[in-house]
């Protein structure tokens, strides 16, 4: 069952002082004018127990910074959350439970998971996160700050597992190519975990994405062979509209009248030197290509 919050609202503690203060200041006055020149002991006597009163009602103040909240427990009891920053006053049978709801930043450990593939990667997350339900972070859970390091270790291997660390074949969303998508499921998967504990995540991102040594030289091997292969599709599809411009060209200005043969010499020879890997070296041929 879960614990809902409700707001308190403690006597003002300048106030209470002000009574209090007024109150010794009486008993202070009776004992000097009253108890003391009488000499009666049981006059005398009589004033301990307004005295023990005054000590134990003065146990009741305690203050709170900006962003800080006391939940408040009376024999066992939730009585209530004070959010209000101040100096104030509560019975001093209540116990008062601190917690704060400014931001949290939670650095986690780097992992070592499958992603979707079964690759094994290594992978780190960062979370801010705050606390904006008290009861339910100090009577639902046991620990609110361990219980979110710890949703937040499971979402992320959940997540990491249901995506391919590198766009290949067939993929659309990877864990490196889609840094906003992933940051988005992260954090949605990691506030389902911990909305139980009255905690709310403004962030979540991944701090830290590898191949795990293991595999990490043959991947690299890949990227650069797929690299070289996108460089390579490239500058064929480049050569092929310059040798096309190029013979556009020469037929319109009819700089020179190729047939068939010719054309394709002209062509393996320009597609030869835009994607040869060493600079061309030129021969003159004197003679015709029918000799």
């Amino acid at each position: 069952m879960q614990t809902q919050e409700k707001e308190s609202r403690p006597l003002g503690g300048w106030l209470m002082l002000s009574l209090l203060v007024a109150a010794v200041l009486g008993f202070g006055a009776y004992n000097y004018w009253i108890a003391i020149p009488t000499r009666s002991p049981w006059l005398i006597g009589s004033g301990g127990l307004p005295l023990a009163l005054w000590i134990f009602l003065m146990c009741g103040f305690f203050t709170l910074q900006p962003n800080m909240a006391a939940v408040l427990v009376l024999f066992g009891k939730y009585t209530g959350t004070v959010q209000k920053s101040g100096f104030h006053w509560a019975n001093p049978l209540l116990i008062k439970n601190k917690v704060s709801q400014r931001a949290h930043n939670l650095n986690g450990d780097k992992l070592k998971v499958n992603d979707l593939r079964g690759n094994p990667i290594e992978i780190a997350v960062v979370v801010v996160w705050r606390v904006t339900d008290t009861a339910k972070a100090i009577f639902d859970v046991e620990d609110f700050k361990d219980f979110v390091n710890v949703q937040s270790e499971a979402a992320l291997r959940h997540v990491a597992m249901a995506y391919p660390y590198d766009i290949f074949e067939g993929d659309t969303i990877s864990l490196r190519g889609n840094v906003d998508e992933i940051s988005e499921a992260l954090q949605k998967e990691v506030q389902d975990r911990v909305a139980q504990a009255g905690v709310l995540v403004e962030e979540a991102r991944i701090s830290h994405l590898a191949y795990a040594p293991e595999i990490a030289g043959a991947m690299l091997q890949r990227q650069q062979a797929e690299a070289i292969v996108a460089a390579r599709t490239k500058i064929v599809e480049g050569a092929v509209g310059m040798v096309e411009l190029a013979l556009r060209k020469l037929e319109e200005h009819k700089t020179v009248d190729l047939d068939e043969e010719r054309k394709a010499a002209m062509v393996s020879n320009l597609l030869v030197v835009l994607c040869g890997h060493s600079n061309a070296q030129p021969i003159i041929n004197t003679g015709t290509l029918y000799n």
